[in-house]
């Protein structure tokens, strides 16, 4: 058995009278099993294509693409039955109890009265639902009502689960429940093909990340490593006055085009290689220079300004500034 849950190789698809040009362009991912795998990238990029066409709703226009060792095409009901997704919206129903709506899911999926009212219990006390399974779907709260929806597409103990941007719209205690359900999910063996619109859900819940742009993946790698390749640790600071940040950058020892500036913020921001020396020299080039800083730090680059960079998206918001 291969070690990839999901192969993608010179994936591509053109919707027909689409003006924006194709939607996947030669896409290759390569997702391992038992891990959570993070698809990122802009509006657009083609994520919900990847994922509907890894669900066999809709068929690639070229390349080869399996999932849990089916090809998505030619094996189309094979992958449906080793397969689970959730997507963006709850497909529940709001009238009906939490139990009521997992046995529904259950006999849809063929497993017979027993079994199903059987799965039905399993899922509600996995998910720390029992004692709400009697109550209508409309009166649970946000964070309850994916956690539910996620039930329902596990109804089949599927290898491979599909998350689009399972937590859109919930607030962080309903992010926190859901991240802490996929956590589980995954050290029980699944495995996980999320994609998020939050950088911070990434970072906590993804072994690996893809950031794709214009239907290609533009950098692949483990959150660090997508941190490291731009730059590894960088130094913030502050100005008590914006009208001297031209000077604070001139006394930087770093290639100006590395250093970002934020006037709103009064803020610069610079890659640095020695962190303390790095910190002495700054505090000290300012103090000299008489430029008053109102705070100074150290810190890694965050997964945002990954992105940003890597997709190209804060050059093109330069460019128009």
């Amino acid at each position: 058995m291969s070690d990839a849950a999901i192969t993608v190789e010179e994936a591509r698809k053109t919707y027909r009278g689409g003006s924006g040009g194709p939607a996947l362009d030669g896409l290759d991912l390569t997702v391992a099993r038992g891990t959570v795998h993070g698809v990122l990238g802009p509006n657009g990029a083609g994520k919900t294509t990847l994922v509907r066409i890894l669900a066999t709703l809709l068929r690639p226009d070229a390349g080869r693409i399996e999932v849990a060792g089916h090809d998505v095409v030619r094996e189309a009901y094979a992958v449906r039955l080793r397969i689970g997704l959730l997507g963006q919206h709850a497909a529940l129903d709001e009238e009906l109890g939490g139990r009521q709506n997992l046995e529904l899911f259950g006999r849809l999926h063929h497993l017979g009265a027993r079994r199903a009212r059987a799965r039905a219990g399993e899922l509600l006390e996995r998910f720390e639902l029992s004692g709400t399974g009697h109550k209508a779907v409309k009166q649970y709260s946000g964070g309850m009502r994916r956690r539910l929806d996620l039930a329902a597409s596990l109804i089949t103990e599927p290898e491979v689960l599909f998350l689009d941007e399972p937590t859109t719209g919930l607030d962080p205690r309903g992010r926190a429940e859901v991240w802490e359900s996929v956590r589980s999910l995954v050290g029980g063996g699944t495995t996980v093909l999320l994609t998020t619109q939050y950088l911070e859900e990434a970072d906590q819940l993804a072994d690996r990340i893809s950031l794709v742009d214009a239907g290609r993946v533009v950098a692949d790698g483990t959150a660090d490593e997508l941190k490291a390749a731009i730059g590894g640790d960088r130094i913030d600071v502050v100005l008590r006055d914006a009208g001297q940040l031209g000077t604070a950058v001139a006394l930087l020892p770093v290639p100006k085009d590395a250093i970002t500036v934020d006037t709103d913020r009064r803020l610069l921001s610079a890659p640095v290689t020695d962190r303390m020396a790095a910190l002495a020299g700054v505090v000290r080039a300012l103090e000299e220079a008489g430029v008053e800083a109102e705070d100074i730090a150290l810190r890694r680059p965050t997964l945002d300004e990954v992105f940003l960079r890597l997709t190209g998206h804060d050059d093109r918001a330069k460019e128009a500034a």
